[in-house]
């Protein structure tokens, strides 16, 4: 951040703060550089970035001038180098990102330089909420057990994140039972403008940033520039990189009137995520705005804003408004800060009002508020919305045309364990527990229920997950914790639970009665993902639900019902009980949520959130600079990338002779790429397990391993309702080992494969690598030696993180698939025209020959798309780039 004049830019701003340093965007306007007051909030953000970055080495002036002139007619993409100001990880894909930290000063050190100088050179924090799994439920011990287990699973990992605590500069860690890292970045850390002493002054600049979690766009809402980056390219930030991409496009959505009587803020997002899906905004920006935005508080911001990755957009933004300042007030931020944001926003064109002109947008589109009603979405995908009114007729034609089953007979109010039976109901996900109003909900639908005397039946595994603390007082202080528990919603941890398949074990008389019928039973979550096998093994369908749902569907017990014209139950009398009998009303829910906040319940909560409990702080913390890796270790290996690295960069070569490991279809996400939930005994990962003498109940998660690269190479490609085309009608990680035609595991296959010395492609359709915004999932394919991904099409996050582990992302050229060309997988690939003269979307050629020699010849487009990401792809990733210059004395 050295300091430069650019453009007469540098300025001071009077605030409570004192006297700040501020680069004026409007100095550009008026140097004639571009419409600055016409652009998009979040490219002005961005732009001032650049602006105040600007060294002329890394950040040129004209970087600052391509964005400045950003037009939405204009056709041509520019190159940026962007840096933000922090990273945000979670402890899931945090422990990997500091294990890389860790490996590559053992690297610096072989390689003969400063080990030190691998170190954070922006502030990094780490938030631990991914560990906790619901062991225990329906019990007051349920948080006290769970976290005890969380513990005795995770002290490894956690002795180790303490390491990189004293080891790393600029690095700081919340510990387990705090909250969800989201949600702990919404209500505490997130300013929305920092200040920062840069060569002596003080210096305001907005707050942004880049997480190692999808979800991180749910700080979007409070008017922070944020996103979702692999957690390669999270650690090349940290390490002084920017991150290059380009120009962006952005959609603004308009939203005009309110949301009516019986809709929440989750009806809002299910609605909007079909929506943009259906207009495709994968890997731009999307800005709302209109005077429906007014009409939304911060919290209802923040869930639309948190689920931008289902509807594929790199940001969900909402500017700066008074409802912002309403906000920080209302969490316990000073008023200093609250000065200095409504000051700074005001003074650099990034405050919005009502009556202000609107952007310049790429395209748009607009909904009406009025229109959303109660829905749900699934059975797996956050995208496929289906009204309340039509959810039981939804599950039966799944059950019809996905099992070949007709739809259960039985009643609802029987309560018996059958199709489409509820096994699982859970209050959890940073998208919906971070918004008082929907939890208030829940708490008020719960205590009318109770009154009415309905009970949950015994099958259904009912849970809560506040993502912080601050939740269960405002409960607990309404008075509504107690009928949540009455219905076997108990808290069970302060973490991310069934959302990324931590659900724990389903009672094993339930799991026992699911697998001997052969059920179709179902989750109902107010998370934001229900890919296939993420939420439970046992569960086939999978919907999102606003919390209130969620306790509605846990008293029905099945999806197999109407909600909306049949009984969710009877009462003591056996007089029936319909949903509209115990919905809350609008104005219930807004008088208790405004009873219950107050901004010392969060200055409370957060006063001493860095400092963590007894059991954390009694963890002991290694010491040195190198962390002294363990070989017997089965949570945390050295990582075999940096290993053998040197400072020559081998030369690209063509890739000949190459086998297809998987041939998948659409819609293949992280969840079947990257291992997560359960370990399986019966699998590699599990014998790798009982071979180093771990008892099956101490397998904890995949996530919870991502530290042994020996643990999730052997799970990747490894997900259940992984279909690979190779093996027709299979399921699960399973392909063909072609010079022999045995089928195997992945695993195994790849292991042959790497010893024959023969190099692996993946083939695939649309949407390739959407979801979570997993490493492991390029980490896991580079280890089983795939060389190449050829795809129909990428989400933003994966694409890039292939990219950065030196993995070649191919693309048909449009209109063509594995279909067209007729190839089944089977064939031997050669891929020609990669060199040392490789450029971004060049066209290459892929030659596919058949056991009778037979050739196909096609072009795919090479999807590296700047000339960054060729220069990582020549080095073998974008760590390998940093360590080589950092060797040599570069950064």
């Amino acid at each position: 951040m050295e300091e430069k004049n650019l453009f007469g830019a540098r300025d001071l701003l009077e605030t409570q703060h004192g006297s700040v340093v501020v680069y004026r965007l409007d100095r550009l306007e008026q140097s004639g550089i571009g419409r600055v007051s016409h652009l998009p909030y979040s490219i002005k953000i961005m732009l001032e970035a650049l602006l105040r970055q600007c060294d002329g080495a890394v950040t040129t002036a004209d970087d600052v001038a391509n964005l400045a002139r950003w037009n939405p007619s204009d056709s041509v993409s520019h190159e940026l180098p962007y840096k933000p100001a922090r990273v945000l990880l979670q402890d899931f894909t945090g422990v990997p990102a500091v294990v890389d930290l860790a490996a590559l000063r053992s690297a610096m050190h072989r390689m003969g330089g400063d080990p030190g100088r691998i170190n954070p050179e922006i502030p990094v924090d780490l938030v631990i909420d991914h560990s906790v799994q619901v062991d225990r439920f329906g019990s007051r011990l349920a948080l006290f057990y769970n976290a005890q287990r969380e513990f005795e699973r995770n002290r490894e990992r956690y002795e180790f994140l303490r390491w990189g605590q004293t080891a790393l500069s600029n690095f700081r860690v919340v510990p387990p039972s705090t909250g969800i890292v989201h949600q702990v970045n919404l209500e505490y850390l997130a300013q929305v403008v920092q200040t920062r002493q840069i060569n002596g002054d003080k210096v305001a600049f907005p707050d942004t940033l880049v997480g190692t979690d999808s979800h991180t766009t749910m700080i979007n809402g409070l008017g922070v520039v944020g996103w979702g980056v692999g957690g390669i390219a999270a650690e090349a930030v940290m390490l002084g990189q920017p991150i290059y991409m380009l120009t962006p496009q952005v959609i603004g959505f308009k939203l005009t009137n309110e949301l009516p009587e019986g809709a929440t803020a989750t009806d809002l997002v299910l609605m909007a995520t079909q929506m943009l899906r259906a207009k495709g905004v994968v890997g731009k920006f999307v800005e709302y705005y209109g005077p429906g935005v007014s009409k939304l508080g911060l919290a209802d911001r923040a869930t639309l804003a948190n689920m931008a990755p289902e509807y594929g957009a790199t940001l969900g933004f909402f500017p700066v408004d008074e409802v912002t300042l309403q906000y920080l007030r209302g969490t316990g931020r000073s008023i200093e800060l609250v000065d200095l944001v409504e000051r700074y926003s005001k003074e650099q064109g990034l405050f919005r009002s009502d009556d202000m002109p609107v952007p310049d947008y790429h395209d748009g589109l607009e909904l009406d508020l009025s229109t959303v009603e109660p829905s749900l979405a699934g059975p797996t995908r956050p995208q496929d919305r289906i009204p309340l009114h039509e959810m039981k007729r939804s599950f039966q034609i799944t059950l019809e045309k996905a099992y070949d089953k007709p739809a259960p007979a039985i009643h609802s109010q029987e309560q018996k364990l059958t199709d489409g039976s509820v096994v699982i109901a859970a209050i959890t996900s940073c998208t919906n527990t971070s918004n008082p109003a929907v939890m208030v909900a829940a708490g008020l639908l719960a205590k009318k229920a109770v009154e009415r005397g309905l009970n949950v039946p015994s099958f259904v595994k009912t849970s809560l997950a506040p993502g912080s603390r601050v939740v269960t007082r405002y409960l607990e202080s309404l008075g509504l914790l107690p009928y949540l528990q009455a219905l076997g919603f108990h808290t069970v941890g302060y973490g991310c639970t069934s959302c990324i398949g931590n659900s724990g074990p389903l009672p094993e008389k339930v799991a026992a009665a699911v697998r001997q019928d052969d059920l179709v039973v179902a989750s109902v979550l107010s998370g934001n993902r229900n890919f296939e096998g993420r939420v439970h093994p046992l569960t086939r369908v999978n919907y999102l639900a606003s919390p209130p749902l969620v306790v509605a569907y846990a008293l029905a017990g099945t999806v197999n019902v109407d909600l909306a014209t049949e009984p969710i139950g009877a009462d003591p009398n056996d007089q029936p009980v319909y949903l509209k009998d115990i919905w809350p009303a609008q104005d219930e829910v807004r008088q208790a949520v405004a009873q219950a906040l107050s901004p010392e319940l969060f200055e409370s909560e957060y006063g001493n959130v860095f400092e963590g409990d007894e059991t954390w702080n009694q963890i002991l913390v290694p010491e040195g600079e190198l962390y002294r890796w363990d070989p017997a270790s089965t949570y945390i290996q050295e990582p075999p990338f940096f290993l053998d690295l040197t400072g020559e960069i081998p030369p690209l070569q063509p890739i000949r002779g190459a086998r297809v490991l998987a041939l998948l279809g659409d819609s293949v996400t992280t969840d079947h790429i990257s291992p997560a939930g359960a370990i399986p005994a019966d699998g590699p990962a599990g014998r790798y397990l009982v071979e180093r003498k771990t008892e099956q109940r101490d397998f904890n998660s995949f996530g919870s391993r991502r530290g042994n690269h020996q643990v999730m190479m052997r799970g990747t490609l490894g997900n259940i309702r992984l279909h690979n085309r190779l093996i027709p009608g299979s399921e699960g990680g399973m392909t063909i080992h072609h010079p022999t035609s045995e089928e195997m595991s992945i695993f195994d296959a790849s292991m042959r494969y790497q010893e024959e010395k023969i190099p692996l492609l993946i083939i695939a359709g649309q949407e390739y690598g959407t979801g979570s915004s997993r490493d492991w999932a390029a980490k896991g394919p580079i280890l089983l030696g795939v060389r190449v991904v050829l795809a129909q099409g990428y989400e933003r996050i994966h694409r890039s993180n292939l990219v950065g582990m030196g993995v070649l992302p191919l693309q048909f050229l449009p209109n063509q698939s594995a279909e067209t060309l007729g190839l089944t997988g089977l064939e031997i690939y050669d891929v020609e025209g990669i060199d040392d003269r490789l450029e971004p979307g060049q066209e290459v050629t892929v030659r596919a020959t058949d056991a009778a020699g037979n050739e196909k010849t096609f072009a795919a487009i090479v999807r590296i798309d700047s000339p960054v990401e060729v220069d990582y792809y020549k080095n073998g990733g974008v760590l390998h780039t940093v360590l080589r210059k950092m060797a040599r004395g570069e950064q």
